[in-house]
């Protein structure tokens, strides 16, 4: 009887939870509670105590690699040089935002634009956050330029129900199937998620035996 593999995770925000918590049931897995959700340095803070827990359990833990090194392994390096055997320990390059975007069909139908305004290359964006504003402002949905497009003298970056659509599209339309093959850092991370919950299959399968 196959036994259930519960992944624990810890990210940067709200938007990140959704996407971890997708690619989890991505990988036929369950997630489990979601820590952080306070920002890059607050999970860098609680970085050793997730991996100390991994020793005993699977963990996820992502954040964006944003204006850090130009390359994911020294940030993993420096920030975690001994993780445990159940953690995957992931970066996303330049922001989760990139994962979403490299599902290109998917995002333009959501978003109300033409394909071709989407990167073809996302990872290679130095603000894939903006790049997702500026294209919900070419939006031929009224809805989407109100929610996800900063208002006139607000000061803001993002707009007012930004996050919710991005938490809407990784629920519902997202596939990471297809992003993976755009994005490298996604890739990487949904292997690493894969290799995890078959290791606990088969720690469990021994337990039982």
């Amino acid at each position: 009887m196959p036994i259930d593999v519960v992944i624990t995770a810890a990210v940067e925000g709200i938007v990140d939870e959704a996407v971890v918590r997708r690619l989890i049931r991505h990988v036929g897995a369950i997630p489990g509670d979601v820590h952080g959700k306070n920002g890059k340095e607050s999970i860098r803070r609680k970085i050793n105590g997730y991996n100390n827990a991994a020793r005993r359990s699977p963990w996820i833990v992502v954040v964006d690699l944003d204006r850090d090194p130009d390359c994911a392994p020294p940030l993993r390096t420096e920030w975690l040089p001994n993780p445990s055997p159940f953690l995957c320990f992931r970066i996303a390059v330049r922001e989760m935002e990139a994962w979403l975007l490299a599902d290109r069909q998917s995002i333009a139908s959501f978003l109300g634009v033409a394909v071709k305004r989407i990167p073809v290359d996302p990872e290679s964006l130095n603000d894939p956050k903006g790049t997702m504003v500026d294209l919900a402002r070419q939006s031929r949905r009224r809805d989407i330029r109100e929610d996800m497009v900063p208002r006139p003298g607000s000061g803001r970056s993002i707009g007012p129900a930004f996050s919710s659509r991005l938490i809407e599209f990784g629920e519902t339309r997202w596939r990471p199937h297809v992003a993976a093959r755009h994005s490298d850092s996604l890739k990487r991370a949904m292997a690493c998620l894969q290799r995890l919950k078959e290791t606990c299959d088969t720690a469990a399968a021994q337990f039982v035996a």
